[in-house]
This record gives structure tokens, sequence and C-alpha cells, in this order.
């Protein structure tokens, strides 16, 4: 008998962009807001983000965040 663990969809989005000042999260311009992906999990989602970023990283100027999305879709779960 197989016991497959059954894991919550958490789900969370990486996007990011250039930011007008690094004091605030104002991005410069919101039409090259980098969207990355829409993750399962939070591992998946920090994996994501943390590539980006480490692409990026000659930018002082550009940020890249998780959001966890199902913490806006029902608010009453973490």
């Amino acid at each position: 008998m197989s016991h497959e663990v059954e894991t919550k969809q958490l789900l969370h989005l990486v996007f990011g962009g250039e930011l007008q000042d690094l004091s605030t999260t104002e991005f410069k311009d919101l039409s090259k807001i980098d969207m990355v992906g829409v993750y399962p999990d939070y591992k998946s989602a920090h994996a994501a983000w943390k590539a980006k970023s480490q692409s990026t990283v000659d930018n002082a100027q550009m940020r890249y965040f998780v959001v966890h999305l199902h913490r806006v879709l029902d608010p009453s779960e973490d």
C-alpha cells in the first residue's frame, strides 16, 4: 500500500523590475515589469527569485519579489 502525502498548493508569484529609487518599491516603468512566473510552493518560487536576482546583480536598481498569492486569495490561511 502506497502512502502518498497530499501537499497543499500554496501559490506564489515572482516578478521584478527596475526601481525608481532604492528606498521605495516604486517601479520606473510598469510596462517593463518582468513577470517571472507563478509557482506552487515557496521553495520553487524562492529558487526562481534567487536565479533572477543573481542574473541582474550588475543593475543595482533591479529588484525581484515573491508574493504569497495564497494569502491574497484566502487571507484566513497561512
